[in-house]
């Protein structure tokens, strides 16, 4: 149900909100709306996080997706690992903390105890190797083994270190396939040997944000904690929410649109490609329906998202606020780096609306299942 409100402005209040309101293309009225219920959303997510329902750590926390939607279902973050220095820069930025540098260097004992650990690590090739080589060299072996080597490690070490009661982890949809298979198994028996029951899904952000974008999760909780009762399943994604056009800027500066020399590229790259049966070129996006995977390539052409122009004006690429828009960031979120790099950092980023729905079902499977065991052992008293 909605309800209206009657509110007086003094002139130049109304004349700031009018220019507000012409550059995102909305009335005056959706834009109080929608700057109104940001604003509360941003007051409550600031009493969640002093009166936080859970702990959590964000490792290879880019510039903070995850975090942002941990911190919306009332966590509190207690520390963060990222390396790369313009993702620092953004994540100092909006959060006031600056990410601890290289994962491989920290040692686990010196992060704080938390109940939730987030990470989207890197996927990298995995080495097999044998206990009776390593043996023979002797070298250590055991449920780390075979993940030696790779960003995966350092994860299940911090997570063998500080037991978290639950973990999310994300990667590129492939992940499942990657190595025929082989990685993704030793990441899952590597996680159940650590004593963690799995739940793993493909989801798609395009029920969030209108943008095509699929990953894999890997949810675990602890089998000490939970005895492998717990009630999780992944959100359902039953139908599109949003469309295209509402991601885009009402004014937008000449320097997005394609150069002639770029333009012309493209089209000669998607006519040759279609001759020969490919699927290959770029992707002019209807305003109504959805975009493709926003990649961290974004920023050498833009050729995979296109917006066509009226005017007879080459087509656009997109922003950076508009990219941040179509991976679910709030209008708040500050853009403190160059063009180049805030493509790289968008399309490298989580969809936060779809991390936040998991990490809503997380916090109420932890919640129900500490229930369900407490009233199991009152009862057998």
């Amino acid at each position: 149900m909605v309800k209206q409100i009657h509110i007086k402005l003094d002139e130049d209040i109304h004349l700031k909100l009018k220019g507000h309101a012409l550059i995102h293309g909305t009335s005056i009225q959706e834009y109080v709306a929608s700057t109104i219920t940001q604003k509360i959303k941003e007051t409550e997510a600031v009493y969640s996080i002093q009166r936080p329902k859970f702990k959590f750590i964000d490792l290879f926390a880019g510039i903070g997706g995850m975090r942002l939607a941990f911190e919306e279902v009332g966590g509190k973050c207690v520390f963060t690992s990222e390396w790369d220095k313009y993702a620092q820069k953004t994540y100092l930025g909006n959060f006031g903390d600056l990410p601890e540098g290289d994962i491989t260097k920290i040692d686990a004992k010196s992060i704080p105890d938390h109940d939730v650990l987030v990470a989207g690590f890197p996927c990298q090739p995995f080495s097999i190797a044998g206990v009776s080589k390593k043996n023979s060299l002797g070298r250590a072996h055991g449920f780390l083994d075979n993940t030696q080597g790779t960003l995966f490690f350092d994860v299940a070490r911090i997570i063998k270190e500080k037991r978290p009661r639950a973990f999310l982890l994300e990667n590129v949809k492939n992940l499942r396939s990657h190595d025929k298979g082989r990685t993704f198994k030793i990441i899952c028996d590597t996680l159940d040997k650590l004593g963690y029951s799995i739940h793993t899904g493909i989801l798609d952000g395009k029920y969030y944000v209108p943008q095509h974008r699929e990953r894999i999760f890997i949810a675990g909780f602890d089998k000490n904690l939970y005895g492998g009762m717990e009630n999780f399943n992944f959100p359902n994604q039953d139908k599109h929410i949003r469309s295209f056009k509402e991601i885009l800027e009402y004014k937008v500066d000449d320097k997005y649109t394609l150069s002639d020399k770029l333009w012309s590229y493209l089209q000669q790259y998607a006519a040759k490609h279609k001759a020969l049966g490919n699927g290959f070129g770029f992707g002019l996006v209807n305003p109504e329906g959805i975009a493709r995977t926003l990649s961290a390539r974004y920023y050498k052409d833009g050729s995979e998202i296109l917006i066509a122009q009226d005017s007879g004006k080459n087509p656009r690429r997109l922003t950076p606020r508009e990219c941040a828009r179509l991976q679910g960031y709030p209008e708040s979120y500050k853009i403190i780096v160059s063009d180049t790099q805030a493509y790289k950092q968008f399309g490298n980023s989580v969809v936060v609306p779809l991390i936040e729905a998991i990490a809503k079902q997380m916090v109420t499977t932890m919640d129900s299942t500490n229930q369900t065991r407490e009233y199991s052992s009152l009862a057998a008293l």
